[in-house]
């Protein structure tokens, strides 16, 4: 027997141990997509399928910077998807986020997928994560956000990188004449839609179903969702959605007309010397990017310099307008918010928390409206200023926008909605121990949906163990049905399904309740505009 026959022996050996043994191994762990073949590997106990850094669109450089994600060149032979993608170009903007990618790129396109699924004929729900981080930062690498144990509920698990900051979401002139569609701005979108028709052209062979699909996000990924929801040009390609604190209904992320980004963004690029597109392409990316950093340091708050717009194409005009007229797709919607999104120091800066100085700064803020907002955001103690303060914060930095988007969907949608409020406030880090307590912040819900507590060192709870169980189980069913509802889960109504606005609160005992801060969300809404 010659050593070529020997080998091949040996491999169907093990694939026949495998088989016996019930492990998904070598061959099954390859998979033939629309570009060739790749190769991932298996969890550590064989019941997940992982496939990293799949190339999903072209990479966006040189003359392709600043373009709608075009196709992937074909390879020969097996590409090896064990390695996360690089994440895209962005500078340090939040401390607390960890990447296991080998560092930042313009090259930056790449997918990955988590499955449970042993035969592409097992149709499997399909949920497509959308990171956070402000259109700014973030990456499909952070440990929060690992999509193993989320598969083993049965679901196949997609994340995918897309483009920010001045490389996602520069517009010019110049940029929307060599459009086809005389658009520019957008591209971090149309790369998150470029992913999801991805999806549908292949997630099959990964045991998942194309007609299954349920795009969820957090924070700027919540706000995507809310987006993709509204573009004609992401209809058909998802089932379902589901928002994790934001949406493009307030001012907080607010959608400049095309004209007016590109007024502003060409004068960036003049700051820069660059008079021409292709002086723009020729910049290096750090060049770019660290003009960019440096205009957005000037910037006071939290403003957001490079952001989404509405450019006539993706978004042919604003979120919410396309929701008054009910042409958003018409998918289930799951979304929600946490306790507590802000801070009182946002609104009351460096004053003491003193129900005094918390009424003259409302007076200083809203004039002849302060008294009807001190109805709903009271002041009789100070520790209820501190509070009214707390949730006054959050409110015009997420809940409010949330809610709206919750609200427009059940009037003008045609499914089902469902509201939560995460209200678990995970025990301190030993760096956090002696600063005061965050409460249920901004993004602590992310490591209960996925199941990943132990990305964070924390001194975790068993009821903090089960309320992650009873999330990711409330997900996974809502992308399998539509409906978050399953045996031996608390009974979670749909939002308006009876005459009350409920609202399913997620905690060590979690339960659902009518809407109890309807008044200061209804306030907010009479000082907004679109």
């Amino acid at each position: 027997m010659s050593k070529g026959e020997e080998r091949g022996h040996y491999r169907k050996a093990i694939l026949i141990c495998a088989m016996l043994l019930g492990v998904n191994a070598l061959a099954a762990d390859r998979v033939r997509i629309d570009t060739g073949v790749v190769e991932g590997t298996a969890s550590a106990d064989a019941k997940v399928r992982i496939f990293k850094g799949i190339p999903f669109a072209a990479p966006p450089v040189g003359a392709l910077r600043w373009k709608a994600p075009q196709p992937v060149p074909s390879w020969t032979g097996v590409r090896q998807a064990t390695e996360f993608g690089p994440r895209c170009i962005q500078g340090h903007v939040f401390d607390d986020m960890v990447f296991r990618d080998n560092g930042p790129s313009e090259d930056c396109l790449y997918l990955n997928v988590w499955t449970p699924a042993t035969s592409s004929q097992a149709r499997l729900p399909v949920m497509v994560w959308v990171y956070g981080g402000g259109f700014e930062a973030g990456s499909t690498s952070e440990p929060q956000q690992d999509g193993e144990n989320l598969a083993k509920k049965g679901v196949v698990v997609v994340s995918m990188g897309y483009r920010l900051g001045v490389f996602g979401f520069f517009s010019h002139p110049d940029l929307a004449r060599e459009s086809d569609h005389h658009a520019s701005g957008n591209y971090g979108l149309l790369d998150q839609v470029a992913a999801l028709e991805w999806v549908r052209r292949n997630i099959a062979a990964f045991g998942g179903d194309p007609g299954q699909v349920t795009i969820f996000g957090e924070s700027a990924g919540s706000f995507s969702v809310s987006a993709l929801t509204a573009s004609p040009l992401a209809q058909g390609l998802f089932q379902g959605a589901i928002g994790e604190s934001g949406a493009f209904f307030s001012a907080t992320l607010d959608l400049q007309p095309l004209a007016r980004t590109e007024e502003v963004d060409a004068k960036f690029a003049d700051s820069l010397g660059a008079h021409s597109l292709d002086a723009l392409r020729a910049k290096p990316a750090q060049e770019l990017l660290d003009a960019a950093m440096k205009q957005q340091a000037s910037l006071k708050g939290s403003a957001i310099r490079f952001r989404p717009n509405i450019d006539g194409y993706f978004l042919p005009e604003s979120v919410s307008a396309i929701y008054a007229r009910g042409r958003q797709s018409h998918v289930p919607l799951l979304a929600g918010w946490n306790a507590d999104e802000g801070h009182f120091q946002s609104i009351l800066g460096k004053a003491e928390p003193t129900m005094q100085n918390y009424i003259a700064r409302m007076h200083a803020l809203f004039g002849d409206k302060a008294d009807a907002l001190l109805k709903v955001y009271p002041a009789g103690t100070d520790a209820q200023a501190k509070r009214s303060a707390q949730d006054l914060a959050g409110d015009q930095f997420i809940a409010y926008s949330t809610w709206k988007w919750i609200e427009m969907q059940a009037d003008t949608g045609k499914s089902p909605v469902y509201r939560y409020q995460f209200d678990d406030a995970p025990p301190p880090s030993v760096s956090e121990r002696n600063a005061p307590p965050l409460g249920a912040y901004h993004s602590a819900e992310i490591v209960f949906v996925f199941e990943t507590l132990a990305s964070e060192d924390r001194p975790w709870r068993p009821e903090d163990e089960k309320l992650s169980d009873l999330m990711s189980s409330y997900w996974v069913n809502f992308a399998r049905t539509g409906d978050p509802n399953g045996p031996g889960l608390p009974p979670w109504p749909a939002y308006r399904s009876e005459k009350e606005h409920e609202v399913m609160h997620l905690s060590a005992s979690s339960h659902a309740t009518p809407d109890e801060h309807k008044a200061r969300y209804e306030f907010l809404d009479t000082l907004a505009s679109f």
